[in-house]
């Protein structure tokens, strides 16, 4: 079965990868996951936080101040959290290209145009081969309008783009008011490809206690649904356009249905996390059975064959959608 595809520009065995994760923190780890098939590796995100702290050598104050405001503690992340610093962090770009054949793309996670940007540059000299840029951001300020958060989004693009000449994916959330037209203005600004979703993480609130908890809580299948009808939107309507999927992907019948809707690319983490690298083998040899029971030739056939270029009124399809699950309840 001919499972190749096509995302970033780089030609793929197959649509299915680990996402941005800790799962490749580790070269044995990442060797193992190479051995269960992944089509490319994505290495988890340098914060654009990380690069400021060293370049304001934030450890330092964090040292003479950290008793004088104790409320900031819930807000701040002390600087050793991150697993590595920047030199740390082009340094595992270097060792995971060298250990496994497979593509490697870098993630940068930042939400200002700054002097940490010049990083994308130094992660292409270390041997990357495409770039994930998550613009991790949650609009609280009532002074800032829909436009705003957008642009904050296509500066930090542009400044990336200026840096690097790898082909770049945003990784969005789900939240912005027309996410169609914003994503075309990002190929525009010179993404590659997109990537649905980010997933929010929501904070848990102790009522007894009095404070708030963070928690970090795996995906699950029910996830994918957003994922789908945006990938169905999308798919089809923005030439060269790359789709990345990533969230509620945990076996072949999921990795199905993205690919349907148009997605060129599949990323896994929670269920590998929950699994091990064999759940990522047995989603690649599911899918290729899956397509092979049903006599396809290969996995371009499927890709979009279910986006909504195939209705000839997408919002209308989607009112009547609306309107029939509203009544559907018995």
């Amino acid at each position: 079965m001919d499972l190749r595809t096509t995302y970033l520009g780089l030609e793929l065995a197959h649509p299915l990868m680990p996402g941005a994760s800790p799962l490749v923190d580790d070269l044995d780890q990442t060797r193992r996951l190479e051995d269960a098939g992944a089509a490319a590796i994505v290495l988890h995100s340098l914060f654009e936080e990380q690069v400021v702290a060293e370049e304001l050598g934030a450890l330092a104050r964090w040292e003479r101040t950290a008793d004088a405001f104790p409320e900031a503690l819930s807000y701040m992340p002390h600087p050793l959290s991150f697993p590595m610093g920047p030199d740390g962090y082009l340094e595992l770009v270097r060792r995971t290209k060298e250990a496994v054949a497979v593509p490697v793309i870098a993630s940068l996670n930042g939400v200002t145009p700054g002097g940490w940007v010049d990083h994308a540059r130094w992660i292409e000299e270390a041997g990357a081969d495409a770039l994930e840029l998550n613009t991790y951001f949650l609009a609280t300020d009532l002074d800032e309008p829909g436009e705003a958060v957008e642009r904050r989004t296509l500066d930090v693009l542009a400044a990336v783009r200026a840096a690097t000449r790898l082909p770049i994916a945003v990784k969005l959330s789900p939240f912005y008011s027309a996410l169609p037209h914003f994503v075309r203005r990002l190929q525009a600004g010179g993404a590659a490809g997109v990537v649905l979703f980010n997933r929010f993480y929501q904070p848990e609130v102790d009522p007894d206690a009095l404070e708030v908890g963070r928690a970090l809580r795996l995906s699950d299948p029910s996830e994918l649904n957003l994922r789908l009808r945006w990938l169905a939107i999308l798919s089809g309507r923005l030439p060269g356009l790359s789709l990345g999927c990533s969230g509620g992907v945990h076996g072949p019948l999921d990795a199905v249905k993205a690919v349907m809707t148009g997605a060129h690319a599949v990323q896994m983490v929670s269920a590998l996390l929950r699994h091990g690298p064999e759940r990522l083998r047995e989603a690649v040899r599911g899918l290729a059975a899956w397509l092979e029971e049903r006599e396809y030739e290969s996995l371009r056939q499927l890709q979009g064959s279910m986006d909504l270029t195939r209705c000839p009124d997408p919002r209308a399809y989607e009112r009547a959608n609306y309107a029939h699950l509203l009544q559907s309840w018995r």
